[in-house]
């Protein structure tokens, strides 16, 4: 089966907390990689998601880790909503 890794940038105002992640997290930029599997049987290109890691930093360490994309797509509104809020 075809895999790609997709990476992206997301962009926290403020310090996050994400299940997966022990702790908070400074706010900054971050790369989110998302691994998707193309999907076969149907007469066109598509791809379904498998898998998002985010990378983060701990002292000198960089470290991969599994989170699930709806809990970052939800960190990122409420951030959101927060620069909102103080602006």
């Amino acid at each position: 089966m075809f895999t790609r890794t997709k990476t992206r940038t997301v962009h926290f105002d403020g310090p996050f907390t994400l299940a997966g992640l022990d702790g908070t997290y400074p706010a900054g930029d971050y790369q989110v990689q998302d691994d998707e599997e193309q999907i076969t049987g149907i007469s066109w290109l598509a791809y379904r998601r498998i898998s998002t890691v985010i990378e983060v930093v701990t002292g000198k360490k960089k470290s991969l880790i599994d989170i699930d994309p709806s809990d970052l797509d939800a960190a990122l509104e409420k951030d959101k909503q927060l620069a909102t809020q103080k602006n």
